[in-house]
């Protein structure tokens, strides 16, 4: 599996309940406000949420700006490939 940066697009509370070591947390209702930190990070980005419908906002809308990313759905699916 490429070396992605992972970011997590669901909310705080989510995210502590459970997420993929090493992901980076930034909620979908941020990623506007952040997209500066988001085109900053190191590339390829994956994106995950619970089920892979709020990584694929996000991966739409920075794939749009130019960023090499990509929708990595569940972030349970996510974590399974990286093991």
């Amino acid at each position: 599996m490429k070396d992605y940066t992972i970011v997590d697009v669901r909310t705080q509370a989510e995210f502590m309940g459970g997420n993929v070591s090493g992901s980076i947390n930034i909620p979908l209702q941020e990623v506007v406000d952040r997209e500066v930190e988001v085109m900053e990070l190191k590339q390829p980005v994956l994106f995950c949420c619970a089920s892979g419908g709020r990584s694929g906002q996000a991966t739409q809308y920075f794939k749009s700006k130019g960023l090499d990313c990509e929708n990595g759905g569940g972030w349970m699916e996510v974590n399974a490939k990286m093991a």
